[in-house]
């Protein structure tokens, strides 16, 4: 059989690829920029809580550099940060 040519117009719609729409759509959602935002937040927090608890005088120890607060809150908080951070990048809204 020979191949027909078909000189007719098709008046159909182009199909519209779904993948393409969302190829075009912004990456991250409104919740991801305030999950980003807050995570900053926490490590700075964080960063600024290490701040602090050296003498002026190098001969002198100030046992203040070894406290809760320099020691085990200020890391904490850094690592909640990050985490909240690969949270905000991963996190899919829900449609």
């Amino acid at each position: 059989m020979a191949k027909q040519n078909n000189t007719k117009e098709n008046n159909t719609k182009p199909i519209v690829n779904e993948n393409e729409d969302n190829a075009k759509a912004m990456p991250f959602a409104k919740t991801n920029y305030i999950l980003v935002l807050i995570g900053i937040a926490l490590i700075a927090l964080g960063m600024i809580l290490m701040i602090g608890g050296g003498s002026d005088n190098p001969d002198v120890f100030n046992p203040k550099m070894f406290d809760f607060q320099h020691i085990t809150l200020a890391p904490i908080l850094v690592l909640i940060g990050f985490v909240v951070e690969i949270v905000a990048i991963f996190w899919k809204q829900k449609k």
